[in-house]
């Protein structure tokens, strides 16, 4: 499935990187960043959309309960960005590989000329072996200049590198015809050629308490990179290693097909 795709990017959600209390799961941080790293051995260029900033802030300031309003979530935002980094740089250093921060608001994607400048950090931190891990600038992000979502930003940063597919790992096999959290008899849509009324009407609420979006904004993430000819692949990040199944070309998740 991606055995021709060398630029591609790979979207991590905050239920993959986080426990369930909220607190980052280093565990498969470190099975990622292994897969990564290997993914990087064969040849292919790899971008990382990383959520797992507010995560990290609540870790690192041992808060009692996760933060709730835009105000404390920016706050751990603002601290665990560079514990997050820290992470991320350890993690891969042990696998000889150097990772570079960009973070992102909306408005530079509406702006042609910071849009050019972005593409040329990208182009030239690939050109050095880097791995660039991007995330939504969330301290100072606000209406306006916001992504909604690191769903949405990967399939902005996909358009910026000009990605040949991006893989969004998600809490969820991939795209049901009905949530299969309620109901025993839902279905796993293998691919989507088409993003229709009928595909929208599949998508349900908000994953997890710990996420910032459920299945329909990763469904408008796709429709916004198939519309700019890139194919999307949505599969459970659960288990790091089944990034592996898609290298090896067998079909998992549900794959969006590019539109031109």
């Amino acid at each position: 499935m991606i055995s021709g795709c060398k630029r591609i990017v790979i979207k991590i959600g905050t239920s993959t990187l986080t426990y369930q209390n909220g607190s980052l799961n280093l565990r498969r941080i470190e099975a990622l960043v292994r897969t990564i790293s290997d993914f990087k051995n064969a040849g292919h260029e790899i971008i990382v959309v990383s959520s797992g900033a507010v995560g990290a802030g609540y870790a690192k300031l041992a808060l009692s309960e996760y933060p709730k309003t835009v105000e404390e979530k920016q706050a751990c935002a603002a601290v665990g960005q560079s514990q997050l980094m820290k992470i991320y740089e350890s993690f891969f250093a042990l696998y000889s590989h150097t990772v570079a921060q960009i973070l992102m608001t909306k408005d530079v994607v509406d702006d042609p000329h910071r849009l050019e400048l972005v593409k040329n950090t990208f182009n030239t931190l690939l050109q050095m072996g880097c791995v660039p891990i991007v995330n939504e600038n969330d301290s100072v992000s606000c209406d306006g200049i916001k992504f909604g979502g690191n769903d949405t930003l990967s399939a902005y940063v996909g358009i910026a590198c000009d990605a040949d597919i991006i893989i969004n790992l998600s809490d969820i096999d991939g795209l049901y015809n009905r949530d299969p959290r309620k109901f025993s008899d839902a279905t796993l849509i293998d691919r989507v050629d088409e993003i229709n009324d009928e595909i929208m009407s599949y998508a349900g609420g908000a994953g997890t308490s710990r996420g910032t979006g459920g299945m329909a904004t990763k469904i408008q993430a796709a429709k916004i990179a198939t519309e700019n000819g890139i194919p999307m692949i949505i599969i459970n990040g659960e288990d790091p290693y089944r990034l592996y199944d898609i290298l090896d070309g067998k079909h998992i998740g549900t794959y969006f097909a590019k539109r031109k």
